[in-house]
Order: C-alpha cells, then sequence, then structure tokens
C-alpha cells in the first residue's frame, strides 16, 4: 500500500504547514508575499497559528487533495525527482525546515509513538503479557524512549551543524594550478529510497531519512512490515508535517517493496539481512545506484583472563538479551573465552542472567519475546540440532504460543554447527573456548567481517594487537554496543555486514556527493602547457607538477637547464 500523495493544486505543491509559502513564492517568484493566493494564506494560518497537530480531516477544503493510496511506485518517483529538480530541497531553508519538523513530530506525537513501539516491538510487555498484566513500565520506557531520543538528538545535531556541513570546504590547491582556489561541495545525490527494519522501527526508519534531508535530497521511507503499527503511524504522521512534496512513506511487504526497487534511485539505503542486501544490490545495480548496506553478522566477543569478569558478564548480558532478546545487528553473537577463564565466565553469565531475569525468565517482563512464529522456529531448529542440542548449559527452555525462548548459554558448540554458521539473532549464546588470543584471531579472521567485535582485557598489547589485526564495522573495548549511541563514530558494515556508514555527520555525508570544485582567473597563463613541446618546456611542467618551488625559481633565472 503506498501511502502518500502530494497535493494535486498546481500552487500549493506542499502539504508542510511551513513551507506552503515558501513553495509559493518558488513558483510565483515575480509576484511577492503579498500577490499569493488566498487559499495559500489560509493554509499558512492553519499550520502556524496552531499549537496542536492538524489531522487528515482538516486538510480538507484548504486546496489540498490528499489520497494516501493514489499513487503508484514509478509515478511516487517521477514527482519527488520533479520536486528535487526544481531545486526545492537543496535550499539550507527549506532542510531546516524539515528537521525541526521531524523534531516536532517526535515531541508532540511522543504517546502515539511509544504505542505502536508498544504494539510493534515490546514483546515482553505487549504482547506476551498484554493478558497477563504484567507489564514493566521502566523496560516500556527505556525501549521507546531510547529510539525517541536517538531521533531528538539526530535531528538537534543536524539543526546545529546543518549550515557548517552544508559550506564549501575550502582547500590548497598546487603549483601546476596556480592561480587558483579549491573547495568541495556537498550536493545532494537526488532521490533516494530508504528500507528500513522492524527491530528498531522507529529510529531506524527517521536516521537515515533526517539523514537523506540534511544532505538536501527528496526521500521515499518504506517501513518494514513487521512492524506494523509504527509504519502505519509513519505514514498518518509525515504527510502531517513534512513536505510531502519530497518526502513519501510507502507500506506494504514484498510486491511494494519489489515496485519500489524496480525504480531508478539515486541513492538505496537498506537496514536488515545479508539475503536480501544481495537483492537490494542487484536492483541497484541496474542502475548503477549507490547504496548504503547496514546489515549485521555474527559479533564476537573475546575475553582474556586478565578482565574483570563481574563487570564483562554483566556488560556481555546486557549486549545480548539486553538488545531485544538477541535480536538486534550489534547483540553479541557468541564468546571466544580463554581456557582458564571460561567455566568462571559460563557461572558469572548465569548468576547474572538470574539477576536480570529471575529464577524464571518466562516470567520477566523485562526479556523480550521472539518477532514471530518462522524465527522462533528458526531458533528452535538451531537449539534442537544433533551438533547443538548437548551442549546447552544453561536455558534451553520455550513457549511457542508466547514465543518466548529462554536465556540460553551453550558451551563449546562445534564450529561447523548450523549455529555458528549464521547470525543467531536470539537469546542463544555459545561460549567457546580458546587455549590464546591468536588462536581466538584465526577463528574470527575465518568468518565473514562482522558488524561490531567486542573485546574484553586489561592488557594495552592485546588491545593494540586485536585492533590491528582484526576488521569489522566497529570495535569496542571492555563493553558491548555503546558505540552506537556516539554520533561522533561512523556506525557501519564492511563486507558481510554492510557497506557505508552514518550517524551524526557521516549520514549528512552517505545521501552526500563531493564535488571537487577549481577556480583560476584569466590570468597566471603557462605557454609551457600548450604545444608545440619542448625539452624545456617539460622540464618547467615537471617542476610545476611535482610542487618543486626551488626548481621551478632556478628554471626561471635560467640557472636550471
Amino acid at each position: 500500500m503506498f501511502a502518500s500523495a502530494p497535493a494535486t493544486p498546481s500552487v500549493v505543491l506542499s502539504r508542510h504547514p511551513s513551507s506552503l509559502l515558501w513553495r509559493s513564492t518558488l513558483i510565483f517568484p515575480s509576484l511577492g508575499f503579498r500577490s499569493i493566493p488566498s487559499f495559500c494564506w489560509r493554509n499558512q494560518q492553519l499550520f502556524c497559528n496552531r499549537s496542536s497537530p492538524v489531522s487528515v480531516q482538516q486538510l480538507d477544503g484548504f486546496g489540498m487533495d490528499y489520497n494516501p493510496e493514489s499513487m503508484d511506485a514509478a509515478r511516487i518517483v517521477r514527482e519527488l525527482r520533479n520536486t528535487f529538480r526544481s531545486g526545492l530541497t537543496r535550499s539550507v531553508e527549506w532542510r531546516l525546515m524539515q528537521l525541526r519538523s521531524i523534531l516536532k513530530l517526535t515531541q508532540e506525537r511522543e504517546g502515539d509513538i511509544k504505542e505502536a513501539l508498544a504494539k510493534d516491538g515490546d514483546k515482553c510487555s505487549f504482547e506476551a503479557f498484554a493478558g497477563e498484566g504484567r507489564r514493566s513500565i521502566l523496560t516500556l520506557l527505556l525501549f521507546r524512549s531510547m529510539q525517541i531520543f536517538v531521533i531528538i538528538s539526530s535531528c538537534k545535531l543536524a539543526l546545529k551543524e546543518l549550515k557548517k556541513w552544508t559550506a564549501p570546504q575550502k582547500v590548497s590547491t598546487t603549483l601546476a594550478t596556480y592561480p587558483s582556489t579549491g573547495a568541495i561541495i556537498s550536493e545532494p545525490l537526488g532521490v533516494a529510497l530508504v528500507i528500513s527494519a522492524w527491530n528498531y522501527p522507529f529510529s531506524l526508519s527517521l536516521e537515515p531519512v533526517i539523514g537523506a534531508i540534511a544532505a538536501g535530497n527528496a526521500v521515499v521511507l518504506k517501513p518494514s512490515e513487521l512492524a506494523p503499527a509504527t509504519s502505519s503511524l509513519l505514514a498518518e504522521l509525515i504527510p502531517l508535517y513534512l513536505d510531502t512534496s519530497a518526502i513519501r512513506v510507502v507500506e506494504g511487504g514484498v510486491p511494494e517493496t519489489t515496485a519500489l526497487l524496480e525504480q531508478r534511485w539515486d541513492k538505496i539505503f537498506y537496514t536488515g539481512n545479508p539475503r536480501i542486501a544481495r537483492i537490494v544490490m542487484t536492483a541497484a545495480a541496474k542502475h548503477l545506484t549507490p547504496v548504503t548496506l547496514e546489515l549485521g553478522g555474527k559479533c564476537p566477543v573475546i575475553i582474556d583472563a586478565t578482565a574483570d569478569l563481574n563487570v564483562a558478564a554483566k556488560r556481555i548480558a546486557s549486549g545480548k538479551w539486553g538488545l531485544h532478546g538477541g535480536q538486534a545487528c550489534i547483540a553479541a553473537d557468541y564468546i571466544l573465552a580463554e581456557n582458564s577463564i571460561a567455566s568462571s565466565l559460563i557461572d558469572k553469565l548465569k548468576v547474572t542472567i538470574q539477576e536480570f531475569y529471575g529464577k524464571d525468565p518466562s516470567k520477566s517482563s523485562d526479556l523480550s519475546r521472539i518477532v514471530n512464529t518462522r524465527h522462533f522456529c528458526r531458533l528452535t531448529e538451531l537449539l534442537d540440532d544433533i551438533k547443538t542440542s548437548d551442549k546447552i548449559v544453561h536455558g534451553g527452555e520455550r513457549d511457542e504460543k508466547r514465543l518466548y525462548i529462554a536465556p540460553t548459554i551453550l558451551h563449546d558448540v562445534s564450529i561447523d554447527s548450523p549455529i555458528m554458521a549464521e547470525e543467531i539473532f536470539g537469546p542463544l549464546l555459545p561460549v567457546l573456548t580458546v587455549d590464546s588470543i591468536d588462536e581466538a584471531l584465526e577463528l574470527v579472521n575465518s568468518r565473514p567481517k562482522p558488524l561490531a567485535l567486542y573485546l574484553f582485557t586489561n592488557k594495552k598489547d592485546v588491545k593494540e594487537k586485536v585492533i590491528a589485526e582484526t576488521s569489522s564495522g566497529g570495535i569496542l573495548i571492555n563493553d558491548c554496543f555503546l558505540h552506537f549511541t556516539n554520533s561522533n563514530l561512523p556506525f557501519g558494515g564492511v563486507g558481510e555486514s554492510g557497506m557505508g556508514a552514518y550517524h551524526g555527520k557521516f549520514s549528512f555525508d552517505t545521501f552526500t556527493h563531493k564535488k571537487a570544485l577549481l577556480s583560476r582567473s584569466f590570468g597566471g597563463e603557462n605557454a609551457a602547457r600548450y604545444p608545440p613541446y619542448t625539452a624545456s618546456k617539460e622540464k618547467l611542467v615537471k617542476c610545476l607538477l611535482e610542487g618543486d618551488y626551488f626548481g621551478l625559481v632556478l628554471f626561471m633565472l635560467g640557472l636550471k637547464s
């Protein structure tokens, strides 16, 4: 289902409250504000003189023909491309306007957002315990507020820094081009497609959209159909707050996503798994469209004998079962522990699980459930595999009706077992013993590059060795997942775990083309660059290209042949 369409009147091409006058003056630049048709003024007053949000129903009768189901994919892209070509989205003021509107949307509709996230994502609290009356208010607040905080923080950073990000970046020039000036221009790519994921459906949808808007692009957001409440809410709210002549939401499943991927885009940003990423890349290759792929992989934890096991156990548990029950791309996937501390670590993890989730974790409202039956069956198959079933040392209980699988620890599973062949994406945690850090690194480097690598050690040389000898999207020393929260760090994968990065300015950069600019006057002519060429001209050009100022001076003075 396609979730939004542009207004049909020729004057009002945008329904964004603060862009109506802006758009009108673009269309009628010679008329000025006083000559704008009266219905534009009425629309402006409808939005700007209100302290509360505007509903879709209130748009009726104000020159806004809104029909969220009236568009096909090709038409959406065509109209967004026309908007982009008009130059609207390149305006820094327009970008700031949209970012303020996303901030306003997030703050004004926080209750609606939290309710949608509860329906979609709080498996521990909404679905599993809705009929049993057990809901952890703190868990609900933590899970939902975290996603809302991410968007508010991203908006505020972009609003603060956008003018600096968009300013031409001056660069030095060379002797060969003297006299000249050089700069790098950050220009928008065009029309972007963002395909989001279900596990953090609000933040993973809007954060890349913030980057696309900040960079000056038109954008289509395709939320995950596995988070239907959040998808529906985004489809409802974005037309009310943002300029839908440049920003759209498309709801639906495989048919709608397929229809979108058949179009020509200037950028595709996909969050999900490597299997679908290959489909996305294949579609993008048809048009040579650049892609950013935020995937996952098996994120290893390496722990040596010098680590504080009490602290490590808590941080690993938080980075596994605290992240949507392990259903997050940066969740700890397996542990490589030195022989001397493996048993002690497992004991500490058992104690930590009981501290976090009680003696019976199935009764805990702080533990997420599995997203759906298909994933539940996939995880139970991993547990019941002949190479795995006798390796369970803690947990293993499951309840399909409630989509519950207990926090489960497995000890020394076979490297060639199915649970070690794919990203687990669930509450199962294998602990493998190794004789040394070198053995751990050999195992890590024999597998596809992970999105994150977590190292627990107090040895400086071990830290330096792991950093230097492994490749991963990110590396975190003595903790799990917290690098994700730092907007000054790029977040993204490498190889099988993805390509490209975002967060903070990196989001702006991923939707931006860095255009080289070299500017010269008509002075400073150098005859050596033009034919007929001679030996002396060749030597002069060589000095220029090599930046040999001293040789150039000698040549000009006739002291160098």
